[in-house]
């Protein structure tokens, strides 16, 4: 009995569940629960963090505007009077167009290739031209050889023979009259019909011209052709000549050649294509090769607003910068002023010679010049003219009577006071706190702030 009750109480104590065992698992469910909770915090913290960093560090979009400075300020520094903005082309742009009419039977160039003057860049297929130059030739060589049978004369055997022929028409006509004169005397002797008389008088009379016929003859044949022949004949062989050269010139024609030393701007056939000198169209014949230009060349071409065009003059000094360069300055000089003004767009067309190119520029590049005061000569004396800045009355910000502006710099706007001067048609003079040269804001936003991080959308100036 005391055995079987511990046996069931054995059964009983396996059978009981222990709490202590239970706990543990719960208690580590609870702290990674909360880990991930934390991570997810953690994790919505950061990307508002970076939200907020973004919309608060994003770059604001503005306008700005070029600033520069006019009025010269010495002799001896003549200043920037005006500035314009316009292209680099080249002074001679040369369509290179053939004189006849072919097909392209092989081109040398490529774009931007440099050739020498009278280097062949493209030929033309010749079989046609030259079968007209030898034709040409071979009329003139008939002719030649007719003229000089008229400068010659009759051969001697042609003198004799025609000589000859005078001899035997005289003989007849002697037998002629001989036989005239017995048929006369028979006729009286009434032997003799009329008629017999009248043949004989015939065949005399026909004699007698004939050897005035051979008569003349003989003295054509001695004395030779009329100078008049000859001179007409000279005149045919010199018409032959002139066709010859005009063949030969067609011929030599099929090779182009390049006019200039300079540079291919452009390769307008393929080989195989028609090239021609009359009327061409968007898919037809081709009316040039190509174009070219010499590169040590060039101009800037210039649209020039009417209200400043008095500002400048023929042989005006400039300096020349490109957008693709900005650092690269070239010397240049006015050599052109349009005689004619646009009515559309109220400018004066000027063109800047640049004095001393070289390989960074290239034909329709931007460009900008920078028109310099006519220089005084040392030793004579000049009022200084105070350098003037006008700059868009839309690029002042005012704060409770503190007038400034925006400079844009490494792509961040940095707030500056100034101090402005009078207002003009073109906006208002800053005195002081501007020099020339910086790139301001116009119409800068209400939440533009000092550091704030812009991008530039549009330029003026």
């Amino acid at each position: 009995m005391p055995i079987e009750t511990k046996n069931l109480d054995q059964d009983l104590n396996s059978l009981r569940i222990d709490r202590n065992r239970r706990r543990e698992p719960e208690k580590t469910a609870k702290w990674a629960t909360r880990w991930i909770i934390a991570g997810v915090v953690l994790f919505v913290l950061l990307g508002a963090a970076a939200t907020v960093f973004r919309l608060t560090s994003k770059a604001t979009e503005v306008e700005t505007y070029r600033v520069t400075a006019k009025g010269a300020a010495s002799a001896d520094d003549p200043g920037v009077i005006l500035n314009a903005a316009g292209y680099i082309v080249a002074h001679h742009k040369i369509q290179v167009t053939p004189k006849v009419m072919g097909k392209v039977a092989w081109i040398g160039v490529e774009k931007g290739d440099f050739v020498k003057e009278n280097q062949v860049i493209v030929r033309f297929e010749d079989a046609e031209y030259r079968a007209q130059l030898d034709q040409a030739k071979g009329n003139l060589q008939t002719l030649l050889a007719q003229l000089r049978e008229l400068e010659n004369g009759s051969r001697p055997e042609e003198i004799s023979r025609a000589k000859a022929d005078l001899e035997q028409a005289k003989a007849d006509l002697e037998n002629a009259r001989i036989n005239l004169e017995r048929v006369k005397r028979l006729f009286r002797e009434q032997v003799a019909p009329h008629q017999d008389l009248d043949n004989a008088q015939a065949r005399y009379d026909a004699q007698k011209a004939r050897v005035e016929a051979l008569t003349k003859s003989f003295e054509l044949v001695r004395i030779g052709p009329r100078q008049e022949q000859i001179e007409a004949m000279r005149g045919r062989v010199e018409q032959a000549r002139g066709e010859v050269a005009l063949r030969d010139t067609y011929l030599d024609a099929t090779i182009i050649r390049a006019p200039i030393t300079g540079t291919i701007l452009e390769r307008a056939v393929e080989k195989g294509e028609l090239v021609t000198t009359m009327f061409v169209g968007e898919r037809g014949a081709k009316g040039y090769v190509v174009s070219m230009a010499d590169l040590n060349d060039l101009q800037v071409e210039l649209d020039i607003s009417q209200d400043d065009f008095a500002k400048l003059f023929m042989g005006q000094k400039a300096v020349v910068t490109t957008d693709a360069f900005p650092d690269r300055k070239y010397d240049g000089q006015i050599a052109e002023m349009s005689p004619e003004a646009n009515r559309q767009k109220a400018t004066v067309q000027v063109k800047v010679q640049v004095l001393k190119p070289d390989n960074y520029l290239r034909p329709e590049m931007n460009a900008r010049a920078a028109f310099l005061a006519k220089e005084v000569p040392k030793g004579k004396s000049q009022a200084v003219v105070p350098r003037q800045i006008i700059i868009p009355t839309a690029a002042v910000r005012d704060s409770g009577g503190k007038k400034s502006i925006f400079i844009v710099f490494e792509g961040k706007a940095t707030e500056k006071s100034v101090k402005l001067g009078n207002p003009t048609s073109k906006g208002v003079e800053v005195a002081e706190g501007l020099i020339g040269g910086e790139e301001i804001v116009i119409n800068p936003p209400p939440n533009l702030k000092d550091g704030d991080r812009v991008l530039v959308k549009q330029k003026q100036g």
